[in-house]
């Protein structure tokens, strides 16, 4: 029988937290507005296989070909497959992040960076103007997260 005492697993520093947070919100927010201008703009090709009679004749072959034509033309469209990946690499990120954050605070952090990320986003790329009020929203949102994380380190300093 081993009688050494298990030394606990390091905790991440607070760097890592950090920069792990932005880089999830980055890959799911940022990516959104090219993945959006990719599908508006995409133009698909025609596919004969289609329009084959034992194909038109079944709804559930039609639906079953056209969703794959349809995959496979987006995928096959590096403009929409690129921030596609990008943006599932942020779902690993947080999958990784998950396990060693505090829940309660990683999701409305994440999720908030997303945010931030898609209005600078579609500002970068569809040049839209950021208003007062997206302006006043993203301020208080970033608010929100302050006081959810003092609370919580308040609470961590009084149990």
């Amino acid at each position: 029988m081993d009688t050494t005492p298990e030394t606990p697993e390091a905790t991440p520093s607070i760097f890592n937290f950090i920069l792990g947070f932005l880089i999830v919100g980055l890959a799911w927010g940022f990516t959104t507005p090219f993945i959006r201008r990719a599908a508006v703009h995409h133009n698909p090709p025609a596919h004969p296989i289609l329009q084959r009679p034992s194909i038109k004749s079944s709804w559930l072959r039609t639906k079953i070909y056209s969703t794959f034509f349809g995959v496979t033309d987006l995928l096959r469209n590096w403009r929409y497959a690129l921030p596609l990946v990008i943006n599932l690499t942020g779902s690993i990120w947080f999958f990784l992040l998950i396990g060693k954050a505090e829940l309660s605070l990683m999701v409305p952090i994440v999720n908030t960076l997303a945010f931030l990320f898609t209005v600078l986003g579609e500002w970068w790329v569809e040049r839209k103007v950021i208003g007062r009020d997206t302006w006043i929203g993203m301020t208080l949102s970033l608010i929100g997260i302050a006081l959810c994380v003092q609370s919580k380190n308040a609470a961590a300093k009084n149990p």
